[in-house]
C-alpha cells in the first residue's frame, strides 16, 4: 500500500517510492510502535504525511537536505520518513552532541532546514520522548550529494568521520535483515534500546521493524528493571536490541523473573567478554547474540544464536576478506563524503581498520579487536585487546580501556573499592611482565561515545585522568 505525496528526484536514488514500498507497507490496523500506547501504521503514515507539509512550509525542497538533531521519538521518526518521502536526504545528529559539533555540521554540509527540539530534552534515562520541534530553515541549496542518509560515525577512536548511503543501500540491509537466521519475526517484538541516530537502531530496529511488521518496543527508561518490563509487558516473542553497555543494565538486576516470551538479546558494538555473556545467559536463560557491523556498511555478520561465539558469519550479500590481518569489506563506492583517504577505501573495499581472520573452510570471521591493538614492547608484539579482556575480568572492573602510549597505558573503571596495587597483583599472575600496563588509572567513569562505546582516543582519555 502506498501513500499520496511521493516524490522522485530525477537523477538521484532518493525517489521515495521505497518508503512506502518497504517501510511503510501493510494493514493500517498493524500496530508498529508501542510508546506506551499504541502507535499504528494508519496513524503514522498520516503523520508522516504532515510532517512532510510542514517541511515544504520551512523551506525544503526535493533534492535538498534536512538536519534532525532529535532525541528518540516520534518527532524523529516521522521526520525522518517524511524527508525521504519528499525526495531529501536526512542528516542525522545526535541531540547530545555539543553546539559546536553541530554548528560545524550544519556549515560543512548546508541543510535547506534544521529541526530540533523546541525546548531543552530534559535529562534522565528515558528511552524515548515526546518533543515539540522547531524548524530553522538555512539556505535553499541542493544536497551536496545523492545519499539518502548523512551520518557521523560514532568518534570511538578520534574525530568523527561523515558518511553517506543511498536508499538503494538502506533497502539492500533492510533485505539483508530478512535473509538473517534469528531476528525477530512479523507478530514479534523488538525491545529497542540503540539510539536510530545510529546504524544498528536505524536500520536493525527502526527499518527493518516497520519492513518486518515487528513492534517496537522502547523502555519506559533505560534502566534493566525497566527493560525487564518492556519484555513482560504483553506475550508475544520479545528480542531485545542494544550494545554491551545495556547487558550490564541487565546483569544488575537481582532475581530477575522468568519471562518466557524473552527470546534472545542480540548487541552489537564491542567484544562482548567471554565471562559477561556467560553470566547473562546462566542469568536469563535465552542466548545472547552477537552481531558485527560499521556504520560505513551496516551489519555485516551476525550470530545471533551465539553458536560460533567469538567468530560471526558474514551476513547475506557481504564479502569479507582478510588482508595482512585486516578485515576488508568489499564496497563498490567510498561511503565517506569529502574524504579521499586510499587508506580507508580503495579499489573496491573498505578498510575496516578491525584485526581479524577469516576461516578458508567455513567462511566464519573470527574479529581480534581493533588493528592498532597490535603494538610492540622491547621487540616483543603484544594484542592490547588480550590485556584489556584480562584487566577487565577481574574483581571490581566495570570497564577498561588499554592504550599505547609510549608504554602500555591501562583506563579503568570500578564498580567496587579497590586498591591499584591489588589490581596490579592479579594482573601479573595472568599476564606475562611485558604485557602488563606501566601505568593504570582509575577513573569515576571511562568516556563514552553517544553510542555507548568505550572511547579509545588518547587525548580524550588523558583529558579525562587529568
Amino acid at each position: 500500500m502506498t501513500m499520496d505525496g511521493a516524490v522522485v528526484v530525477p537523477g538521484t536514488t532518493q525517489g521515495a517510492e521505497w518508503v512506502d514500498e518497504v517501510v511503510l507497507a501493510g494493514p493500517d490496523d498493524n500496530i508498529c510502535f508501542r510508546v506506551p500506547d499504541p502507535v499504528d501504521l494508519g496513524k503514522l503514515r498520516q503523520l508522516v504525511r504532515d510532517r512532510q507539509k510542514e517541511l515544504a512550509q520551512s523551506g525544503f525542497r526535493p533534492g535538498g537536505a534536512v538536519a534532525l538533531r532529535l532525541p528518540p521519538s516520534m518527532a524523529f521518526v516521522t521526520h525522518l520518513l517524511a524527508i525521504w518521502r519528499g525526495g531529501g536526504q536526512a542528516i542525522l545528529l545526535d541531540h547530545r552532541l555539543t553546539d559546536y559539533e553541530v554548528r560545524r555540521a550544519i556549515e560543512r554540509l548546508v541543510p535547506q532546514v534544521v529541526v530540533s527540539p523546541a525546548q531543552p530534552v530534559p535529562a534522565g534515562l528515558r528511552t524515548f520522548v515526546e518533543v515539540d520541534t522547531d524548524l530553522a530553515s538555512y539556505s535553499g541549496h541542493p544536497a551536496g550529494t545523492s545519499h539518502a542518509v548523512v551520518q557521523l560515525s560514532s568518534g570511538s577512536t578520534g574525530p568523527s568521520k561523515v558518511i553517506g548511503r543511498t536508499a538503494d543501500d538502506l533497502v539492500a540491509e533492510v533485505l539483508r535483515y530478512t535473509q538473517i537466521d534469528g531476528v525477530p519475526q512479523r507478530g514479534e517484538r523488538l525491545i529497542l534500546l540503540p539510539s536510530m541516530v545510529h546504524v544498528l537502531g536505524l536500520v536493525g530496529g527502526l527499518l527493518y521493524g516497520l519492513h518486518a511488521g515487528v513492534e517496537l518496543v522502547p523502555p519506559a527508561r533505560l534502566t534493566g528493571d525497566a527493560i525487564l518490563q518492556a519484555i513482560g509487558s504483553a506475550t508475544t516473542p520479545a528480542t531485545v536490541l542494544g550494545v554491551p553497555f545495556h547487558i550490564g543494565l541487565l546483569a544488575s538486576v537481582q532475581d530477575p523473573p522468568w519471562l518466557p516470551q524473552f527470546k534472545r538479546m542480540t548487541t552489537g558494538g564491542e567484544l562482548v567478554p567471554a565471562a559477561v555473556w556467560r553470566a547473562f545467559e546462566e542469568k536469563y536463560g535465552v542466548p545472547l547474540g552477537n552481531m558485527y557491523g560499521m556504520t560505513e556498511v551496516g551489519v555485516i555478520g551476525t550470530d545471533l544464536y551465539g553458536e560460533h561465539r567469538p567468530a560471526i558469519r558474514p551476513a547475506p550479500g557481504i564479502e569479507v576478506r582478510a588482508v595482512d590481518g585486516e578485515l576488508q569489506i568489499r564496497r563498490p563506492e567510498s561511503p565517506y563524503l569529502g574524504l579521499s583517504d586510499p587508506t580507508r577505501w580503495a579499489d573496491g573495499w573498505l578498510h575496516t581498520r578491525d584485526a581479524g581472520v577469516v576461516d578458508p573452510g567455513t567462511g566464519l570471521v573470527s574479529i581480534k579487536g581493533r588493528l592498532d591493538s597490535q603494538v610492540s614492547v622491547g621487540g616483543l608484539k603484544v594484542d592490547l585487546t588480550e590485556v584489556e579482556a584480562t584487566l577487565a575480568s577481574l574483581r571490581g572492573v566495570e570497564a577498561a580501556v588499554v592504550a599505547f602510549d609510549g608504554a602500555i597505558t591501562a583506563y579503568v573503571q570500578l564498580n567496587e573499592p579497590r586498591p591499584v596495587a591489588d589490581l596490579e597483583a592479579e594482573l601479573a599472575q595472568q599476564l606475562a611482565s611485558y604485557k602488563r600496563p606501566r601505568t593504570l588509572h582509575l577513573l569515576n567513569q571511562l568516556p563514552r561515545t553517544t553510542t555507548g562505546k568505550l572511547v579509545r582516543d588518547l587525548s580524550t582519555l588523558r583529558k579525562a585522568v587529568s
